[in-house]
């Protein structure tokens, strides 16, 4: 009967060890892009951070969130010194530095704001010649982001894009519809959305390539299909998505 007990504590012990071996420290860059990533003295919180909390969860994952601007972070995805990184947009540039594990994100319309009615924006030529707001880093449409010929003025968080769109500092902004309403909500601002806009596309959870994270995308896979099919997924979505209508 000793024996029996001895070698079920030592099976129990066994298990214990092997689940302890499997969970894994991750770190996920955010930037401060409420709805989608909010960054607080609570802790982190917003869609994504949700959904990938979620994700997490059900592979075992001990998550730290460091906060730092957009830019900043694909910067720190390069060097390895974040594992994660929740929704950036699939470019050829950022392929070279990180893993494009799943298409994760709800797509996001891109919404061009103004002040004034000289800048309202009814096509893509009405850009030419005005001074456009954009997130440091960010990628919107690949026309777009490729077009020298167009004015950017890149700042680090929207909050200030917004502010500075009231002040003339600049003409235009772009934004994704969440993100850009909800920035011009929080700050009262009397703004207009033009009726030129941008289909959005599926962003991403992407891995370092130099991450030990790199080769462990099918449990990210994995467990997304998994809330999807549960309905969680389409749940946390659509309670963000409720509450930028209200």
């Amino acid at each position: 009967m000793r024996l029996i007990v001895v070698c079920f504590s030592a099976i129990l012990f066994l298990a214990f060890a092997a689940s302890a071996e499997e969970r894994r420290s991750v770190t996920v860059g955010i930037n401060h892009a409420p709805p989608y990533r909010v960054t607080t003295d609570e802790g982190p919180a917003g869609l994504y951070v949700d959904i990938f909390d979620e994700i997490a969860r059900r592979i075992n994952w001990d998550i730290r969130y460091v906060e730092a601007p957009f830019r900043r972070i694909l910067l720190m995805m390069e060097e390895g010194t974040v594992d994660v990184m929740l929704g950036p947009l699939k470019t050829e540039e950022r392929e070279r530095v990180m893993a494009f594990v799943a298409p994760v994100f709800p797509p996001e319309r891109k919404l061009f704001f103004y002040y004034r009615d000289e800048n309202r924006i009814e096509e893509y030529e009405d850009l030419y010649g005005k001074t456009i707001g954009v997130l440091e880093g960010a990628s919107y449409f690949e026309e777009f982001d490729a077009d020298d010929k167009l004015d950017k003025e890149p700042i680090a968080r929207y909050e200030n894009l917004m502010r500075m769109l009231e002040k003339d500092r600049v003409d235009v902004v772009v934004a994704p519809e969440l993100v850009g309403k909800h920035t011009v909500n929080q700050l009262g601002s009397e703004v207009s959305i033009s009726p030129y806009q941008i289909p959005g596309e599926h962003s991403y959870i992407a891995i370092s390539r130099t991450s030990p994270m790199f080769s462990h995308q099918d449990e990210i896979n994995q467990a997304f299909e998994q809330i999807r099919q549960e309905g969680t997924y389409e749940k946390l979505v659509r309670g963000y998505q409720d509450h930028a209508e209200r």
